[in-house]
């Protein structure tokens, strides 16, 4: 196992990230199971764990707790909020009332003390930045994290984040968690500077392009939209949507490559994300012993010229070929009255 420091908190994380979204009913609803596993990934060097609160509604947090019992202090342990728990107002967002209890709860749930990196899953545009950084810092000082990040912010608010920050004295964002893959190239253009520029770590999740590159969807066998992730994102399996077809071409070129250096597709999508100078570590969200098993198996696995020479042909340097956060598009998107001026304006134009 590798390990990268994370951005400039001299904490030291291991190149593969053990992401536990799949721990619990959503999943793996095998709680025992799961802690094996996670304690099979320890035992291979991993010593970076993410999770989040929103994940099985804090089942995940709860087998990630049972997990570390004993063995807390040798983990750099990350979780996130943001999201909806459970119900009624006030429950979710970046405000301070939220994340002053949405702490607690976690570590209640992790069984411990501190949290090494509290994300912010997402941005609120209905919070002040200044109100989020402010409450973070806060948390910071008192010990209960070590450092906080975001997750799957715009490139934009990570640039004003950072200026608030310097302006106001508070802490500030110390890595950034966004999807990244041979198919989902497009942070390479600024996303990933950026982060360099401001000395941050990045996490890059969903490494698989969720489920597309693990060797399961292939061109010229039936793909049952069912079951596992296609289930969940038909629309991201099915090849008579267009844009697919092309997808299935891309992975069957991908598998002459993986072949060709005799590594698995999974393992060559994971060691294409770390090879990128900005990223620190990859999340791998195995649901079983056997997936854990393949993609530690190429933890080692480095990515010569010629291979990525060969990638970039396939899917050139930048380029989404789908959208990996298509269900959290911003708001200026989604509201029309972001898009319009009132029609009283308009008229007198």
């Amino acid at each position: 196992m590798r390990y990268r420091t994370l951005g400039g908190t001299g904490i030291e994380v291991s190149v593969h990230c053990l992401g536990t979204m799949m721990f619990g009913a959503v999943g793996n609803p095998d709680h025992d199971d799961c802690v094996r596993i996670i304690h099979a990934a320890l035992d291979r060097g991993v010593n970076f764990v993410d999770t989040a609160d929103m994940y099985g509604q804090g089942e995940s947090e709860e087998i990630v707790g049972k997990a570390l019992r004993g063995r807390r202090d040798d983990v750099v342990l990350a979780t996130k909020v943001h999201f909806q728990m459970g119900e009624g107002r006030n429950r979710s967002g970046n405000s301070r009332r939220w994340i002053l209890r949405a702490v607690e709860e976690s570590l209640r749930r992790l069984d411990t003390d501190w949290i090494d990196l509290y994300q912010v899953h997402r941005p609120d545009h209905a919070t002040d930045i200044e109100e989020t950084l402010s409450v973070l810092s806060d948390l910071v000082r008192q010990g209960k994290i070590r450092a906080f990040g975001c997750s799957t912010f715009p490139v934009e608010e990570i640039v004003e984040a950072q200026y608030v920050s310097a302006r106001r004295g508070f802490e500030r964002f110390r890595s950034e968690q966004p999807p990244y893959s041979i198919l989902a190239r497009g942070i390479e253009a600024s996303l990933l500077p950026v982060c360099q520029r401001y000395g941050m770590g990045v996490l890059v999740w969903s490494p698989l392009a969720f489920g597309f590159l693990t060797g399961r969807y292939r061109r010229d066998r039936p793909i049952d939209l069912s079951t596992g992730r296609a289930a969940l994102r038909p629309g991201n399996f099915d090849p008579t949507i267009a844009g697919n077809a092309a997808k299935l071409d891309i992975v069957e070129q991908l598998v002459e490559v993986a072949t060709g250096i005799g590594c698995t597709l999974p393992q060559l999508a994971v060691a294409f994300t770390v090879t990128h100078p900005a990223v620190t570590s990859a999340i791998i969200g195995p649901r079983t012993m056997r997936q854990l098993a393949d993609l530690l198996d190429g933890a080692a696995l480095t990515l010569d010229d010629a291979t990525l020479d060969r990638i970039d042909e396939i899917v050139p340097p930048g380029t989404d070929r789908y959208s990996p956060n298509a269900l959290f598009r911003p708001r200026s998107l989604t509201d029309t009255a972001r898009r319009r001026r009132p029609l009283a304006d308009r008229a007198a134009a």
